[in-house]
């Protein structure tokens, strides 16, 4: 399912901007910095400041999630169901346990979400239809963003 090249931008940008769907049908789009991948198939993110994210998925756990490698101009898009595990679900030691690497953030988890990954897609700037390679722009956004 996950890539080698969509596994390396999660790894290395974890803030994910989740998709939900609100009760009126309108999004509701919230990033979330905690990301970690399980497998292939899975990933699982602290619920620490997410009440709009974790209502929504409670009621349509349908989400779509995009990690995006501003320096490359290429983005992981994730599409599936979430589901979302209380610290006294059966279930949570093990997912928390996967979350240990964010010290500092993990004592204000109040559950985790474990996302169950349907589809996944590499989607690549049109730069690179233009004939841009990954180390030029790499340069021309460090370059950019040097000079802010």
């Amino acid at each position: 399912m996950l890539t080698e090249e969509m596994k390396a931008i999660i790894a290395t940008y974890p803030l994910g901007f989740v998709a939900s769907v609100n009760r009126d049908g309108t999004p509701n789009l919230s990033p979330k910095g905690t990301f970690v991948m399980l497998n292939e198939r899975q990933l699982v993110f602290g619920h620490i400041r997410s009440p709009g994210t974790i209502g929504n998925i409670a009621e349509r756990p349908v989400i779509e999630i995009n990690f995006i490698d501003v320096l490359a101009r290429k983005a992981v898009r994730l599409r599936g169901r979430a589901v979302m595990f209380s610290r006294s679900a059966p279930e949570f030691a093990e997912l928390f346990a996967a979350l240990s690497g964010w010290k500092g953030y993990t004592e204000m988890m109040k559950a985790v979400v474990r996302v169950d990954i349907d589809t996944a897609s590499l989607i690549l700037s049109p730069a690179y239809d233009l004939g841009h390679t990954e180390a030029q722009l790499r340069e021309q956004y460090r370059a950019k963003f040097t000079s802010l």
